[in-house]
């Protein structure tokens, strides 16, 4: 099984009438086979093999199996290693989300053909977004040894912890970094986005006490509340002909995932900041205009921001940094929220601690079968008889809107058109 969306991209769309006879989005994935390079592997070399899925979001990966492995294993982590957790996830947020808003998202819709041509007109946004970037980037760095594919990260906590001097020169930074994160906020809800609203059901995380990133039940805005483990008796992934990429379903339906499905069901456990930002801003939830996910980017990244400044504020070296623990044999279930949505693992280990069989299930594979159901009515809604020039710049943008990890989220959409 394929473990992540990753390829080229093409559209097969026929228009006949004036209406969409049918619209494809083909993925073409080289065959990875994470899932099957784990099996036979002893657990130490999960974290490190799964952080190798996708250069942006390792620590998605890492997080989910590392949270799978403790389930397995028993291990109740300490407070500090638990913070830690969700300090050097908000540093994963802040340099996707960043990353997103300024060099892909924006473009579009100020419609500019790449973030260098934006630059020119708009220097200081742009300039703003990397500092973000960059911010995000340093506290993977202090917390996971370096911003890609961290090493610090193990099972029952970390390797080491971090300096409390290098903690306190970072959450300086932050702080001076708070007003750039609420001018963005402000910025995007002020791009004039498409007025698209549709119909799309929700799927994140929720904890009764925070805003999620590691750990919650399973929630949807159709009333689905679920546990972890139980991902399985309401999901389901499928094949279909024209993709080799997974297409994911809930009770048959598809489903949203990431930063607008987020905000849409969790709003209430934002800090009143947050909140209160959002307000004055304009910006009103929950929100079904798909495009809106720009804004919820931009939301996160401020909630990240304050969430890590409030960690980096309470931070102390730790009796120990990791938890003890005795491997054995056993079924352990993992689900985070990656940047750009929930990501679940589960992983089945032998008596000797080695890999019996894994399944990782990305969010960019849920949000497939969305993807395709938003092409569909968006570009009924932006009108067929646009050429296909036009109407490949709109399918980009309604792709890249989602953040896959796909080759034609940076690079151009093949769109074949068939009229009669």
């Amino acid at each position: 099984m394929l473990s992540r969306v990753e390829g080229e991209g093409a559209l097969e769309l026929s228009i006949k009438d004036g209406q969409i006879e049918k619209l494809h989005l083909r993925i073409f994935e080289p065959p990875r086979l994470f899932e099957k390079l784990l099996e036979g592997r002893p657990y130490t070399d999960v974290l490190d093999i799964v952080a190798r899925i996708c250069g942006i979001c390792p620590v998605a990966y890492q997080m989910s199996a590392v949270h799978a492995m403790d389930g397995i294993f028993g291990i109740r982590v300490n407070p500090w290693v638990r913070s830690m957790r969700r300090l050097l996830y908000c540093g994963e947020w802040i340099e996707s989300h960043a990353l997103h808003i300024h060099l892909l998202a924006a473009p579009d819709f100020f419609g500019f053909a790449n973030v260098v041509d934006m630059a020119k007109q708009y220097p200081d946004e742009v300039r703003r977004g990397l500092k973000l970037q960059s911010l995000g980037n340093r506290l993977l760095r202090l917390l996971g040894g370096r911003s890609v594919h961290p090493v610090s990260v193990c099972v029952g906590g970390f390797y080491s912890a971090p300096a409390i001097g290098a903690v306190k020169s970072l959450l300086k930074e932050f702080k001076q970094a708070l007003p750039m994160a609420q001018e963005l906020v402000r910025w995007t809800a002020a791009i004039p986005l498409p007025d698209d609203s549709q119909p799309f059901t929700c799927v994140a995380l929720r904890h009764p006490d925070e805003y999620p990133l590691n750990e919650g039940r399973i929630v949807s805005s159709t009333g689905l509340d679920i546990a972890i483990d139980e991902y399985a008796n309401h999901f389901a992934e499928t094949q279909v002909a024209h993709s080799t990429a997974l297409y994911s379903h809930l009770n048959g339906q598809p489903y949203l995932v990431g930063p607008l499905a987020r905000l849409n069901l969790n709003f209430d456990q934002l800090p009143d900041a947050v909140r209160q930002l959002a307000a004055d801003s304009g910006i009103q939830l929950p929100s079904q205009n798909m495009f809106q996910s720009v804004v919820a980017r931009a939301v996160e990244i401020y909630y990240a921001l304050l969430e890590a400044i409030r960690i980096m504020e309470q931070y102390e070296l730790p009796s120990a940094s990791c938890a003890e623990y005795s491997p054995h044999a056993g079924v352990g279930y993992g689900c985070t929220e990656a940047p750009r949505g929930i990501l679940w693992h589960r992983y089945e280990l032998n008596a000797q601690g080695d890999v019996v069989q894994a399944t990782i299930i990305p969010p960019t594979s849920q949000n497939q079968a969305r993807i395709e159901q938003d092409l569909r009515a968006s570009l009924t809604s932006f009108g067929l008889d646009h050429d296909d020039d036009a109407l490949r710049l709109r399918c980009e943008t309604v792709i890249r809107n989602y953040d896959p990890c796909i080759s034609c989220a940076t690079h151009f959409l093949k769109l074949k058109v068939n009229r009669s």
